[in-house]
């Protein structure tokens, strides 16, 4: 089911030359299109088959070519659960990944059909245990150079922020960046469990060192950004990281750390990241209470 007629006006929108990206009300998706005289390159395709054969449908609304291979930008599901779903629509293609993100991607899986399997209430529940895993096929380590013929992609590992796997995508021609969940617009972005919040400003510094001032900048989900939005989140992820080490430094405990930090965001959504920055702070770097 789509929520689109045939004579609907493309969902994608090109935002520089020949790289269209579709944003979707669910999670505040973005499904982002490069096009090459080779076809397509998708990057991230939704979080579920339902929704997925809808962007697919999209994909053939724009009619800009046939979609030729797959970017994860990282292991978790609402940016792989439409991988079978593109291949059964459009046929075998290399789905490319981080080799970390590869590694964990039935692991995080997993743990999202033990969520909603036992979450009965959720309107999605079904469509998303009804998805079909597919891991990515192609992998890299730190970076690697993907041809589509008259136009060479780029995709980075910059090192471990939202995830320990996640990667950017860079078009040079067009100067855009496709950032993943290391950068969000529509809320900050989420440092869960599997995060690395010491390490995620270091990160985007290497990301915005691929930028320009004119960079069009497309986060995992949220409205399209630029590079000055990033620098901001920067300085948010920065600070909290700085704050972290601060208390630590001074012996307070990680109990009362979220209520003693002076913290940019709402310190409900700090919990995993006050938890893991004190599990990865060195010894050294920690005012330990004496025993």
């Amino acid at each position: 089911m789509t929520d689109a007629s045939p004579d609907s006006p493309p969902r994608f929108t090109e935002v520089a030359p020949r790289v269209w990206v579709a944003h979707y009300d669910w999670m505040h998706v973005n499904i982002t299109l490069v096009g090459g005289s080779d076809g397509l390159l998708m990057v991230d395709t939704h979080g579920s088959a339902a929704q997925a054969r809808m962007v697919a449908d999209d994909v053939r609304r724009l009619g800009a070519g046939p979609l030729t291979g797959l970017v994860n930008t990282h292991e978790h599901w609402d940016h792989h659960f439409g991988n079978a779903t593109m291949v059964e629509q459009f046929g075998e293609m290399p789905i490319h990944a981080t080799e970390w993100a590869r590694d964990h991607v039935e692991d995080s899986a997993r743990h999202t059909f033990e969520h909603y399997e036992q979450t009965t209430d959720h309107p999605r529940r079904e469509e998303i245990l009804a998805t079909t895993l597919l891991l990515p096929t192609q992998t890299f380590s730190s970076a690697v150079q993907v041809d589509l013929g008259d136009r060479a992609v780029e995709l980075i590992h910059p090192g471990r922020g939202h995830t320990a796997g996640d990667l950017v995508v860079r078009v040079p021609d067009a100067d855009v960046l496709l950032g993943g969940d290391l950068i969000e617009e529509s809320d900050p972005p989420f440092i869960g469990d599997d995060s690395w919040p010491l390490e995620w400003p270091i990160t985007l510094d290497l990301a915005l060192g691929l930028m320009t001032d004119s960079t069009v900048v497309v986060p995992g989900h949220g409205q399209v950004v630029d590079k000055a939005f990033v620098q901001d989140q920067r300085v948010d992820l920065g600070t909290i990281a700085e704050t972290i080490r601060d208390l630590a430094s001074r012996g307070v405990p990680e109990s009362e750390a979220l209520a003693q930090g002076e913290w940019p965001w709402d310190p409900d959504l700090l919990v995993s990241a006050v938890r893991l920055g004190y599990a990865h702070l060195p010894r050294s770097q920690k005012r330990l209470p004496l025993v």
